[in-house]
């Protein structure tokens, strides 16, 4: 196979996988927290032969955009937004998940529990759970969340220093092999609010349409290059 349609392969190869980032974004467009996602590349060299260098491209890593996106007044009181940086923190099987979702609600045992049913914990690493006859349930901007009664419990917000590691695990939620950090004080917990995701649609329809305008540009140059070497080998054939 001739370099040129090696190079025009690899260029195929990092937009598939860069249309399948697109498109995981416009799938979430609309889901609470979600952070829109790009493919990273890098110049790729390969010999081909001792004296010989080409250039291709190959697609390193997946990064998140970690801007917040916008917020929106739900008015339901177990609803809570993170203003600044920083995750809440749900028990799962498997262990400790963060998320940026924050639509919460209480289960049949009064247990607070985010969309999936999996038990919001507290900062001393209990699961939440609001005392029975209660009807009035505030948090504050530090995550505590108190009744009538007097103070429940407070939100286990944390933040990691290196996020992007940070690997998804689907339904919103992350995993760190790195300890989590108590997040700053400048991250406040919103009340009766939502982040919403920071995926952009007009810009990712955008991206689409550029990501398959290039990928009909390098098939049709590796048809090219198919055809020149068809030519060359019949006027080959001719002349011996």
């Amino acid at each position: 196979m001739e370099n040129p349609i090696y190079i025009a392969l690899s260029r195929q190869n990092a937009l598939r996988r860069q249309m399948d980032v697109v498109a995981n974004n416009v799938a979430n467009m609309n889901t609470t927290g979600f952070k829109q996602q790009r493919v990273m590349f890098t110049e790729f060299l390969q010999r081909p032969a001792m004296h010989e260098q080409v250039s291709m491209v190959q697609d390193r890593a997946v990064v998140r955009d970690l801007t917040a996106g916008g917020m929106v007044n739900t008015g339901n009181p177990l609803d809570v937004a993170l203003t600044g940086p920083g995750y809440f923190t749900v028990d799962t099987a498997s262990g400790r998940r963060y998320t940026r979702n924050g639509s919460f609600r209480m289960d049949g045992q009064r247990q607070l529990v985010d969309g999936s049913g999996l038990p919001v914990l507290a900062d001393n690493g209990q699961p939440i759970t609001i005392p029975p006859n209660t009807t009035t349930i505030e948090v504050k901007g530090d995550g505590t969340v108190t009744t009538e009664l007097g103070p429940v419990a407070r939100l286990n917000v944390v933040t990691f220093r290196r996020e992007q590691m940070m690997t998804e695990v689907g339904a919103g939620l992350y995993v760190s092999d790195e300890e989590p950090q108590a997040a700053p004080a400048e991250t406040k917990v919103a009340q009766g609010m939502l982040e919403q995701s920071n995926v952009k649609p007009v810009l990712e329809m955008t991206q689409m349409i550029d990501i398959n305008r290039q990928y009909q540009q390098a098939q049709k140059m590796i048809e090219n290059e198919n055809e020149r070497i068809r030519n060359v080998i019949q006027r080959l054939g001719r002349t011996v």
